[in-house]
């Protein structure tokens, strides 16, 4: 059997290394899901993911000349869907990171590049120039250094 670039397979874990889980497809093929590859948040310890003999479903990323396999499970999964207008509830934050950040909900396509490095480069302008005003009301007031008699 021959499998396709993007294609969505199901296959069963028969081995897990500290590096990746290899997984058996149909037609006895074997192919390599790599750590970073095995869910959408960090994997620290893979065995808290996958056993052997779990049953998945896997993406064909690559497929190298000489017919290794590279497989994803997490981009096999489900794409996560946005919640729109929703508020956070008052409390301690958890850290943003990459993976959480939706970056199709900042589509600026009516904007052409230009446009949006002008936006970029004025609204940087008015930070800036925010920071200065409120560094110099700091060192207006209060003890000065330097050439002052006591």
């Amino acid at each position: 059997m021959s499998f396709e670039i993007g294609s969505i397979l199901e296959g069963k874990v028969s081995k897990v290394m500290p590096f990746g889980a290899f997984v058996l497809l149909p037609g006895k093929k074997s192919g390599l899901v790599h750590i970073s590859e095995v869910a959408r948040d960090y994997v620290e310890n893979i065995n808290d993911h996958v056993k052997e003999g779990d049953e998945v479903k896997v993406k064909v990323v690559k497929i190298d000349d000489d017919g290794k396999i590279s497989l994803s499970i997490k981009q096999a999964l489900e794409p996560k869907k946005r919640v729109a207008g929703k508020q956070s509830e008052p409390g301690p934050k958890a850290p943003v990171r990459p993976a959480d950040i939706d970056w199709s909900a900042n589509n600026n396509s009516e904007m052409s590049f230009d446009d949006m490095l002008s936006r970029f480069k004025q609204d940087s302008d008015e930070k800036m120039q925010a920071l200065k005003r409120s560094n110099d009301s700091k060192r207006s007031g209060g003890y000065r250094r330097g050439g002052g008699s006591y």
